[in-house]
């Protein structure tokens, strides 16, 4: 990143930029000021949804980038670089086009102002505009209906990944409030793909999907993944996702379904299995291999980082670890303010050997290390406080009795600080 882009990011994180406006209004203002770019978009799948929106995104670019398809991505947040969050034909911006976007938008903010979120999502959506594609990946950035990203008048398909507890404090309390601003983004007449999803969030998505007149493909209804094998009317094939974990079954399977609802591509089985097995998504349950954090722990010891941050987050992270049969595991989180830590570490309890908390530096909305700590040991793990994940690390080596299983968890913020660390000590 340079130092010129830093600044203009940094500016418009400025507090009179901060207050978050539960309309579409100020957004449309904004777009407006700059030519309309939302309207100049190649077709689009939007995607909302509480976890794994990520993952259904990367599959899908990479099955189409497999089939000989131009995809441009838009994803937040990034965990290293801002750059990661806006992909230009499979690849990130360049920073120098970036920061004459960021100043582009900057100049029409003395006209409207703009949440960051808002006045980078401007950015974003005059970099897809300016350079032609097959289609744009477009992820919500928080809930759905009043989104930035939801000035979309007609997306070619829409997608709704499995709804959990988030953003509660904008969102609503309960799954079925939750589901409803996610159903925002359904849209008149255009097909929508819908993952596992509970009962009473499955509701809300379907009475706005009749309402809408939107054709609905839900995964154990009109498609399926049974073991390791996808099946719809459209193609049956074993699967076999680069991304570990069972749930990444169920992310691919939304993801093909979302390929056979694109029916103006042409997309064989060879390229569905090819792009499957190349997609990567980082601080998604990712082995850490790095030498500088693996010679703090004893010989044979696994490292692993994920970024899930929410209840269902945790469910799926002990759900692999069963799977894995990891014994002697220690966890090392950070947690940002307004998640619900206790229901967190509550599926994570029958692993922990225990539990470190850490604070995430340079984040505003971080929790204090002893804040998590304390969140933990409610429940009756074993808890305490780290200066960092270093000093974390080699207190579990001290405390091992084995080669133990380590898992840095509970923020993508985290997750970034970590891949940040690793950039700077490559192997």
């Amino acid at each position: 990143m340079n130092s010129t882009l830093d600044t203009f990011l940094a500016r418009l994180h400025h507090p009179m930029l901060a207050m978050i406006d539960l309309s579409l209004d100020r957004m449309v203002r904004l777009l407006s000021l700059l030519g309309n770019p939302q309207k100049k978009l190649p077709p689009v799948l939007h995607v909302a949804g509480t976890n794994g929106k990520g993952s259904l995104n990367i599959y899908v670019q990479h099955i189409l980038e497999a089939a000989g398809y131009k995809v441009h991505r838009y994803t937040s947040p990034h965990l290293v670089h801002f750059s990661e969050r806006i992909i230009l034909g499979g690849k990130e911006i360049n920073n120098d086009y970036l920061e004459s976007l960021v100043r582009h938008v900057s100049t029409v903010l003395t006209q409207q102002q703009a949440t960051f979120f808002e006045a980078t999502t401007a950015a974003a959506f005059l970099a897809f505009a300016e350079n032609p594609a097959d289609v744009l990946l477009l992820e919500t950035g928080m809930g759905g209906k009043l989104d930035a990203t939801n000035v979309i008048a007609k997306p070619m398909l829409t997608a709704i990944t499995p709804i959990s507890f988030d953003h509660t404090e904008y969102l609503g309390k309960t799954l079925t409030a939750i589901a409803g601003e996610k159903a925002g983004i359904i849209k008149r007449g255009v097909p929508l793909v819908i993952g596992r999803q509970e009962e009473e969030a499955m509701n809300v998505l379907m009475q706005k999907a009749q309402e809408l007149a939107a054709p609905v493909f839900r995964l154990g209804h009109e498609f399926h993944v049974e073991g390791d094998v996808y099946r719809s009317d459209k193609r049956t094939l074993k699967i076999a996702p680069s991304l570990p974990g069972k749930h990444q079954l169920d992310n691919a399977a939304s993801a093909i379904a979302c390929i056979d609802q694109m029916t103006e591509f042409v997309v064989s089985d060879e390229h569905v299995i090819a792009g499957l097995a190349a997609a990567k998504w980082p601080a998604r349950l990712q082995r850490i291999e790095n030498r500088h954090f693996l010679d703090m722990l004893p010989a044979g010891s696994e490292l692993w980082l994920d970024g899930g941050h929410n209840p269902q987050g945790a469910k799926v992270l002990a759900e692999w670890l069963e799977e894995k049969n990891a014994q002697e595991v220690y966890f090392i989180s950070g947690m940002i303010k307004g998640k619900d830590m206790t229901q967190f570490f509550g599926p994570l309890k029958k692993f922990a050997s225990a539990v470190y908390g850490v604070a995430i530096t340079d984040e505003p909305q971080g929790q204090p290390a002893a804040a998590v700590a304390k969140a933990a040991a409610s429940l009756g793990m074993d808890a305490q406080e780290a200066a960092s994940v270093q000093n974390a690390l080699q207190s579990i080596a001290a405390r091992a009795k084995t080669a133990p299983f380590v898992c840095i968890c509970g923020s993508l913020y985290l997750a970034g600080k970590v891949l940040a660390e690793i950039e700077k000590y490559p192997d």
